[in-house]
């Protein structure tokens, strides 16, 4: 419920899009619908205007809400339109936690990642018991957190399992999560302004906090104002016994540029690793994603997905959703047979990594915290948008891969929708440094090496 009040704009935003409504009927039927309750499978949508026709409503608007809700919240529910005569009988939703849903919505944490959805192994166990002591007395323990390890490993979902635990116990605490290079884009943002009050705004935003998590940290070393700022905020949080969590792709001691007043800093709290997942790690993780998914596959699937795919959990994960897509758009079973022709591209044991579409389409996706499914629907709205065009780019030039080909893995787009998607960000990476950044810490997160 918390999760659709808070995607409550963004559905009816989606509708309003995929069915190209006007804005006179967007402001007349769906803008004033608000969400009263949900009662096992069935969401109560207030009509709060006996002048709209709740009839009408139904008929027209049912099924592109309960579509839009599948999609974007990714459960399927009943769907009942209300009059206000009939809320009598019908209790008010009341979140049990106010404050948690506002600040959960500030900290910007991914709703997925959370202890409960995280795959204890061999390979995490010592991370994931440091990353639960932290949660239950931030500032008093590790403190710095440094997570380090190689990409797609876990290190973003134990972080932000962090913040989900410490808002749910102590709905007032200022929590926020920030990849290095949001981090980066707010004081370059702060400086170009070139006046006193945007600094001091980033400073209140940042300084303020009672756990700030910064992900990928490497990436601000070598960036003097930002590694600047990023040091005094670090000192002002410690000294006021505010927890600091940090995650990288490496140990401080082997970061070359690292500054020695920063590097003593990143060690004066608990390093922590993540190595790589031992073979019932990787099919835990696997039966804990198909169950998430409501899709099941054969052991004997499972197993060769797990013996052939054993240093990333991105790309592990990455394949069950290939074969799940496949599932879904063919309407097939998959077999043994289908699982080895659709991940011969993804699964080459004697052959160097290949980057494939496939795998820039899924990182794109979860550096924006948005879902592969959601990068390939009809949603046209800008936080969707703008990470499918992304995408574009980034597949042209980094795979090669023919424009039609593109087109196709990214929901059957046509050739000038792809053309004029790489066109737009090749424009701005040439004239904007923002996203000149942007574009390159994901080229570093596609191909670390």
């Amino acid at each position: 419920m918390e999760l659709i009040l808070e995607k409550w704009g963004e559905i009816l935003m989606t509708v309003k899009e995929e069915h190209e409504l006007t804005d006179v009927s967007f402001e007349t039927w769906l803008k004033p619908l608000r969400v009263y309750n949900i009662e096992g499978s069935k969401l109560y949508i207030l009509v709060p205007s006996e002048q709209m026709d709740r009839n009408y409503i139904t008929k027209r608007y049912m099924l592109p809400i309960k579509v839009a809700i599948a999609e974007i919240i990714g459960a399927d529910y009943e769907i009942e339109f209300i009059l206000q005569e009939q809320t009598k009988a019908i209790q008010p939703f009341k979140s049990r936690n106010p404050e948690f849903a506002a600040n959960n919505e500030k900290a910007t944490l991914n709703p997925n990642y959370t202890f409960e959805t995280f795959v204890v192994g061999k390979n995490n166990k010592f991370a994931h018991a440091a990353s639960l002591a932290v949660s239950e007395s931030p500032g008093e323990v590790y403190n710095p957190l440094y997570i380090y390890g190689g990409p797609g490993l876990g290190k973003t979902h134990l972080m932000q399992s962090i913040g989900h635990f410490i808002l749910k116990q102590k709905p007032d605490k200022k929590v926020i999560y920030v990849t290095s290079e949001e981090f980066t884009n707010e004081v370059i943002d702060s400086i170009r302004n070139g006046n006193a009050s945007a600094m001091t705004k980033l400073r209140d935003k940042y300084r303020t906090v009672d756990v700030l998590m910064i992900d990928d940290v490497q990436f601000i070393i070598g960036k003097e104002s930002t590694q600047e700022e990023f040091f005094h905020t670090f000192n002002v949080l410690y000294l006021a016994g505010k927890q600091i969590i940090l995650s990288s792709d490496k140990p401080p001691k082997d970061m070359e540029t690292l500054e020695e007043r920063i590097r003593s800093r990143f060690e004066c709290g608990l390093l922590a690793d993540i190595g790589f997942p031992d073979y019932e790690t990787r099919m835990a993780i696997l039966r804990r994603k198909q169950e998430m998914d409501g899709f099941h596959l054969d052991d004997e699937i499972l197993n060769y997905i797990s013996a052939n795919i054993k240093s990333n959990i991105r790309e592990l994960e990455g394949a069950l959703n290939k074969l799940l897509a496949f599932s879904n758009l063919e309407h097939t079973e998959i077999t043994m047979e289908v699982a080895i022709r659709e991940l011969q591209n993804i699964i080459s044991p004697d052959k160097p990594k290949e980057i494939t579409p496939q795998l820039v389409i899924e990182i794109v996706a979860e550096h924006f915290n948005i879902s592969t499914a959601q990068m390939i629907s009809k949603n046209r709205s800008s936080e969707i948008a703008r990470p499918r065009q992304i995408a574009m780019y980034l597949c042209k030039n980094m795979t090669g891969t023919p424009l039609e080909a593109i087109g196709t893995l990214l929901g059957g787009r046509d050739h000038s929708t792809i053309i004029h998607g790489i066109k737009k960000i090749t424009e701005e990476y040439d004239k904007n440094e923002n996203t000149r950044y942007l574009i390159e810490t994901i080229k570093k997160k596609i191909n670390p090496n």
